[in-house]
């Protein structure tokens, strides 16, 4: 949208001093201080002043997320603070860096002129601020600003609106000086606002400003005429520029300021790889299967780094209960041999702070860890809160199960599904033990080096228990990071991440459609962005996609493809890279389920995408817009198998153009919103295809042919 002026403070871009007061940049580039930067006391001086609450002001309306101790409008009206999570009362989410837009309606009475800041405050208590611009339509009172927080912690964010001073007096002056009228008085008001800004510039150690405002000041004289006196101050871009950092800003209105957690960036992105160890090395002898361990994983480490990922994750490593132990394709009658389901978790070996004595011990897991480490790989730990009928839970502490009227421990069902290996927890019978339990074992696996948790199933326990452990675990261990296994309606997804979990597994899954992606991406990236940041997994042990069940690699690229340039996080269970397919008839399970059984795999077997994989991978790690949610556009095609969309971060903008048809591919004419790429509508521009190396120019409007064999372009935009 166009602007009607230039940003007059643009926010800091970072420093080595990520809490140094620095908050614009001057004509040159240079960083200046916040000249009018008030203190805490200035700031609730100013709610009291700005609300019209009398002595004496209640304490709880003075600073409170979410509680406006407003009973109208302040001095300089502002609503429709945005981003905003349930009005304040929870934090808005951001990482280290991410550029993400605040927006308010700012407005007056009268015709004198308006502005408006963003700040954000550090967890030091420094003042970070941004102005922001008003944007079109203009009579909407629309404004806007581009933030971004350079440190981790707990932040607040808040507008401030001020009477603009010197843009009141500008427009007043240009009218009055071109009509010849008032002149005396249009210099004589101009010398106050002249003289003020001086000093603030001399205090802030500015000589450059105060010298083009002192020239400026010399050349407000009503001796001369009034040409003159318009393009030697009136019109000096210099000027302007200075007195829109150090003028003055009378009636300042400050909204109630609103938490804004930062978090490290692998909170936002990421390429996770999913693997069971038990797998890597399993071998059937004579006398029956030997079980892959944690030392004959480090192959799938090897592989899994090559391919450039960043996270492995394992599903649960603790012992598996022997009690309704399940067989092959969740069968009832499992064999001696049977691993059973890993998410029947306890045995006489131990519950969850115990290691499946098959995988090894707890030093073979540090070991497997170190290796990670080395690789430059995290790993993720499954987190399952649920009880096989031999855990020692089972015995010690029958209150955190549900009994049934017959005497019989409830076991876990999703009528006509059971799951008899498996007790749910039952969080209402004894909160305060189950929740320190929980803590405990959080600690104990972080202290193994488990810097990420995969929680399955957090939708089938209380939120407020969720609100309470992610509260813990961000007081305690900041760096942790919770991605929720909630498959579920969109209000239970949404409100897991705002209580704390840092992601979600998300619908992509089952979005194949063209409208289905356009919707879903425009949802994630514009709608749910400040707070639910979704994983885009492929698959999973549970899930086989049925449009991939007939095994045809194109289907598989898609789908790697769309993962991985829609989300900045995406993830793919193993067995993916190959095209496993196998389905059980009828049903979106995978046919020998991992889940059950041993399943060696051959790595080196044909079909396989690793290569695509590999180079999607690197893509990601080459391009910031690839790396980031909320600056996605969609871009139309006149072809419904035909999906265009587009990233931009900063100077960096990726066009992505999928075909939907595996078997025949699709072409179509594209049409770029090219403000979106920050083109002018009229104007070529070169491409460089990421994927096949080749150079292109394209215009507003082009045609593109996909085929199988390249379902995809990948398209950086040259400058």
């Amino acid at each position: 949208m166009a602007k009607k002026r230039p940003p007059r403070r643009i926010a800091d871009p970072g420093s080595s001093e990520p809490d140094l007061d620095l908050t614009g940049t001057d004509p040159t580039g240079h960083a200046t201080p916040d000249p009018q930067a008030p203190s805490e006391a200035d700031i609730a001086d100013l709610m009291r002043r700005s609300t019209g609450l009398r002595e004496p002001y209640p304490p709880e309306a003075m600073d409170t997320p979410g509680q406006l101790p407003l009973r109208g409008f302040g001095r300089i009206p502002v609503h429709n603070v945005s981003p905003s999570v349930e009005a304040g009362r929870l934090p808005v989410k951001a990482v280290v860096d991410e550029e993400f837009t605040v927006t308010a309606n700012v407005f007056r009475e009268g015709h004198d002129a308006a502005g408006a800041s963003v700040v954000l405050v550090s967890p030091r208590g420094k003042r970070h601020v941004t102005d922001m611009v008003q944007v079109e339509p203009m009579g909407l009172d629309i404004w806007e600003a581009r933030v971004h927080a350079w440190a981790p912690g707990d932040w607040t964010m808040h507008v401030e609106a001020w009477s603009d001073s010197w843009g009141t007096w500008h427009h007043n002056a240009e009218a009055k000086l071109e009509a010849g009228i008032d002149v005396d008085l249009v210099c004589a008001e101009g010398h106050v606002l002249l003289d003020s800004a001086a000093d603030r510039a001399a205090a802030a150690s500015r000589p450059e400003e105060v010298e083009v405002i002192g020239r400026a000041a010399e050349a407000l004289d009503p001796s001369r005429s009034p040409d003159e006196i318009l393009d030697s101050v009136v019109r000096d871009p210099a000027l302007d520029a200075a007195m829109r950092v150090y003028a003055d800003r009378p009636l300042a209105t400050a909204t109630p300021a609103e938490p804004l957690k930062v978090e490290r960036r692998r909170a936002l992105y990421g390429s996770w790889y999913e693997f069971f160890p038990r797998s890597q090395g399993a071998h059937k002898t004579e006398s029956g299967w030997v079980s892959g361990t944690f030392d004959s994983s480090w192959e799938r480490l090897e592989a899994a780094a090559a391919m450039g990922f960043d996270v492995v994750y394992l599903p649960p490593i603790h012992p598996v209960g022997r009690a309704f132990r399940k067989g092959p394709n969740n069968t009832l009658d499992a064999g001696p041999d049977d691993p059973g389901s890993p998410w029947a978790i306890g045995s006489p070996d131990g519950g969850h702070d115990a290691v499946n004595p098959d995988l090894g011990t707890l030093e073979d897991f540090d070991r497997f860890v170190e290796r990670a480490r080395d690789l430059g790989l995290e790993v993720a730990l499954d987190f399952a809160l649920q009880a096989s009928p031999d855990h020692p839970w089972v015995h010690s502490h029958p209150e955190w199960f549900t009994t049934r009227v017959d005497g019989t421990i409830a076991y876990a069902e999703n009528p006509p599904k059971k799951y008899q290996d498996i007790y749910p927890i039952n969080f209402d019978n004894d909160p305060e033990g189950i929740y320190h339990e929980v803590i405990r074992l959080l600690e104990f696996w972080i202290a193994h080096g488990v810097t990420i948790f995969r929680v399955d199933n957090p939708h089938t326990k209380p939120l407020n228990f969720w609100a309470w452990v992610m509260e813990q675990m961000h007081r305690d261990h900041p760096e942790v990071i919770f991605l929720a296994e909630a498959f579920t309606r969109p209000e239970m997804m949404q409100a897991l991440a705002k209580v704390g979990f840092q992601q979600g597994y998300s619908y992509f899954v089952w979005r194949t459609e063209k409208w289905e992606l356009e919707e879903y991406l425009h949802e994630i990236s514009h709608d749910t962005g400040h707070y639910y940041r979704p994983n885009f997994f492929t698959n999973t042990p549970d899930i086989n996609p049925i449009p991939l069940n007939d095994g045809n690699p194109a289907g598989f690229a898609i789908r790697a493809i769309l993962a991985a340039t829609m989300s900045p996080s995406w993830g793919m269970y193993s067995g993916f890279e190959i095209c496993e397919h196998a389905p059980v008839p009828g049903r979106e399970e995978y046919l020998d389920s991992e889940k059950y059984q041993y399943r060696p795999r051959d790595w080196s077997s044909q079909p396989n995408i690793i290569e695509l994989v590999t180079r999607l991978n690197q893509i990601r790690r080459e391009h910031p817009a690839l790396q980031q949610l909320r600056d996605a556009t969609i871009h139309r095609t006149d072809h419904d198998k035909v999906f265009a969309f587009s990233k931009r971060a900063g100077d960096d903008v990726v066009i992505v153009v999928v075909s939907l048809d595996p078997d025949w591919g699709a072409g179509a004419h594209v049409t770029f919103d090219m403000a979106a790429l920050g083109l002018a509508d009229d104007q070529l521009f070169e491409v460089h295809d990421e994927l096949t190396g080749t150079d292109a120019t394209w215009a507003r409007e082009d045609w593109v042919e996909l085929y199988p064999a390249q379902p995809a372009r990948i398209l950086r935009l040259r400058r």
